[in-house]
């Protein structure tokens, strides 16, 4: 016979239960939501789900992951963050700053950990660091901030030159305010930026055509952009075949062909997002959890794409890259 535990019921009536039954109880369901497309942010969630399980958590053994990706659609992202409150998720991990921002506006009373490349209490997210109130905490790269450092940086490789752009998706929440911090941080180089748009693939083909008739000598691809994140191969592929010196955010880009990245390390702040999922799921408030700043700031050059683009990297330069692959 099968040992079972007998609870009283209501007038004295013993209950029989299967002390198996009483014991399983369904597992807390994290929903994650990204601004991007899955295939280019393998990684990402691998670091992720390695935070997760530093704090206890294990996808398909003790919680349930439902993952949405917007595929670089910012308009589809309200849609996404209702259909996860519908499947109610216990925490929301939104892993982009166009998600959190999405997942913010819709007001949610469930926990919300985000990852953001820009500075979370400037674009709304959250209003202190050390003590986020409210439902939301999660872990910055302050990728955005750095806009003005790259561009600094493409002034040092062409001294000589006068004319730069910047690349940006038009669609993405904080583009504006992305442009706006660039374009001051030209005139106090004393050069002329022009922002130029890209949201589509046949965008971007007319994004390099207009480069060269403008004389553009440097570009700066904004970050915080899934739509560009999805597409670095595509994007380093585009800046060598039109001859354009280009920075981008993160290592990918240079990794790929790209002449020079320069930010923070995106997978840290995954791996933090996943610890922080962890710990509110066993039961921690999100004001208590203070966002996390990457401090690791990283600089790639590519100096076979430098020499393919008759590009001389000054010493100076080549000195400070983390790394330089040849």
């Amino acid at each position: 016979m099968k040992r079972r535990e007998f609870i009283a019921g209501l007038g004295g009536t013993a209950v029989a239960w299967p002390l198996a039954a009483q014991a399983q109880k369904p597992m807390p369901v994290i929903g994650f939501l990204n601004s991007a497309a899955h295939e280019r942010y393998t990684a990402f969630v691998t670091t992720f789900l390695q935070g997760l399980k530093e704090a206890g958590y294990i996808d398909g053994q003790n919680v349930k992951i439902e993952y949405r990706w917007a595929e670089g659609q910012y308009d589809r992202l309200p849609a996404l963050v209702a259909d996860l409150v519908q499947q109610r998720v216990t925490v929301l991990a939104a892993t982009s700053t166009s998600a959190a921002l999405a997942a913010k506006a819709a007001k949610l009373t469930i926990p919300v950990v985000f990852t953001t490349s820009g500075d979370p209490v400037k674009i709304g997210l959250i209003d202190n660091l050390n003590r986020p109130s409210g439902n939301i905490t999660g872990a910055t790269q302050l990728n955005v901030e750095m806009g003005p450092k790259r561009l600094e940086l493409l002034h040092e490789l062409l001294p000589t030159a006068t004319i730069m752009a910047l690349l940006v998706n038009p669609t993405n929440p904080i583009a504006e305010t992305l442009s706006r911090d660039m374009r001051a941080a030209a005139r106090s180089l004393g050069l002329q930026l022009h922002v130029l748009d890209a949201s589509t693939e046949r965008d971007l083909d007319t994004v390099f055509a207009t480069l060269i008739q403008l004389g553009v000598s440097g570009l700066v691809i904004a970050s915080a952009d899934g739509f560009f994140n999805s597409r670095v191969e595509q994007l380093a592929a585009l800046t060598v075949q039109h001859a354009v010196q280009t920075i981008y955010q993160n290592r990918d880009f240079a990794a790929a062909g790209g002449l020079m990245s320069y930010g923070g390390n995106n997978k840290e702040s995954y791996r933090t997002a996943g610890i922080y999922t962890g710990r509110i799921l066993k039961g921690e408030k999100p004001e208590d959890l203070p966002v996390q700043q990457v401090t690791k700031i990283e600089m790639i050059v590519n100096l076979k794409t430098a020499k393919a683009l008759g590009v001389n990297i000054p010493l100076t330069l080549l000195g400070r890259a983390d790394e330089v692959i040849e």
